[in-house]
């Protein structure tokens, strides 16, 4: 875990110019790049650190709306940034993982559509020091949220929490599958709440409580 900026696998992206001249010039320009880091700051859209390799320059502070993965991408069915990320960032503290198995999936978003794509990577958040107060939601289990990464086919990137994204798998998972009717998470598990059941006692290796010895 690193505190604000993780390192990303590498990416190959497409970078929208308007993006890098403040919003001001550029519209409809691209310019090719490489993910380098993301970075997490609490309250704000991920920030993705990319390397603009025509120019040589490291560019921060792109939110996930900045980019493309192809230059004939959808023009017209450009999703906007509070859709291809529904929240914000939960923590400074980050870790980056890339999930086993997961690969084709589609995302329901808030314009109410399933957008079909490729998961690449996983960004989630959690509140290390236990020093410092924690005034958000990563570690409150009914309210955290990951960041699942996905590549989707309308030429976009979004980060999608795992309750608005359906994966597939041509030998896991059937063509008609369930619709999920789960409940969000509010019990608080641990293991360790059970005060009858104590081995304070001893210091023996192969331990035992009072009742089982």
């Amino acid at each position: 875990m690193s505190f604000l900026v993780h390192n990303t696998p590498i990416v190959p992206v497409f970078v929208k110019k308007e993006y890098l001249y403040d919003l001001e010039k550029g519209h409809g320009e691209l310019t090719p790049g490489l993910w380098i880091t993301v970075k997490s700051t609490m309250g704000k859209a991920l920030y993705f650190e990319t390397l603009l390799t025509d120019y040589g320059a490291l560019f921060d502070k792109l939110p996930i709306s900045a980019f493309v993965w192809k230059e004939d991408y959808d023009k017209d069915n450009q999703l906007p940034l509070d859709v291809l990320q529904i929240w914000d960032c939960f923590d400074y503290d980050i870790t980056v993982i890339k999930k086993s198995m997961l690969c084709d999936c589609e995302f329901f978003g808030k314009d109410k559509k399933m957008h079909k794509g490729e998961y690449l990577f996983t960004v989630d958040n959690a509140h290390r020091d236990k020093s410092l107060i924690d005034t958000n939601f990563s570690e409150h289990d009914p309210e955290h949220k990951s960041f699942n990464i996905i590549k989707l086919d309308n030429g976009q990137f979004a980060a999608q929490p795992n309750n608005r994204v359906i994966f597939t798998d041509q030998s896991l998972v059937p063509s008609n599958k369930k619709q999920p009717d789960f409940k969000v998470c509010t019990q608080n598990y641990t293991v360790e709440n059970t005060p009858k059941w104590s081995v304070g006692h001893t210091d023996e290796w192969q331990y035992k409580t009072e009742d089982e010895t």
